[in-house]
This record gives C-alpha cells, sequence and structure tokens, in this order.
C-alpha cells in the first residue's frame, strides 16, 4: 500500500514542481546570504581599516560593530523571507499533494 503511494506521489507532476521551486529558492536564498557574509569576511581581512574607522569623531564603537550587526540581521531577514514563501506557497502544493493521497492512507 505505501509503494502504491509513493509511486502515486511520484506521477504527480506538482510533487516536481514543489521540488523544484523549493531548491531553486534555497540555493538562492543560500548564495545570497555566502556573498553579503563572504564580502564581510573579505573586508576584514583585505581593507581592516574600513571596518576599523570610528562611527565618528570621540567614539569607540566602529563602522565594523553596525555593519556585522547588519550581516547577522541580514540573515535573520532572509529566514524571514523563506518561511512567508514556504507557508504561502510551498505549504499550499504540500497540502494539495497530501488531499491527493489522502484516501490511501
Amino acid at each position: 500500500m505505501k509503494t502504491e503511494i509513493l509511486q502515486k506521489l511520484k506521477s504527480n507532476p506538482r510533487l516536481w514542481e514543489l521540488i523544484e521551486k523549493r531548491e531553486k529558492f534555497s540555493w538562492t536564498m543560500a548564495i545570497i546570504m555566502l556573498i553579503v557574509y563572504y564580502a564581510f569576511i573579505l573586508t576584514i581581512a583585505f581593507d581592516p581599516s574600513l571596518l576599523g574607522k570610528p562611527l565618528s569623531e570621540n567614539m569607540v564603537t566602529t563602522v565594523g560593530i553596525p555593519v556585522g550587526i547588519g550581516v547577522i540581521v541580514f540573515a535573520f531577514i532572509l529566514t524571514g523571507i523563506y518561511v512567508n514563501k514556504a507557508n504561502k506557497e510551498f505549504d499550499v502544493i504540500t497540502k494539495e499533494l497530501h488531499d491527493s493521497v489522502k484516501d490511501e492512507l
């Protein structure tokens, strides 16, 4: 019986649509995050004085602190974007797939 359900799901084009969309979106988000993160790390490696400048005269806090916090906040924003898309699009397709085999469960 489980083999029949699996075969039915595998033959459903919505499953492959879900897999393709989710993979493409996940890779896009990962690449964006890696670009931001490595840009920050490479700036530290090759021009540390840029991030080491004080925000203004008589301040101890450097430019690197808000930029580093920005990288972390950016990661949270990307996570929120992924969760939003997952809830609005990926979960809808998943529910359709579940409903298509519900009678056989």
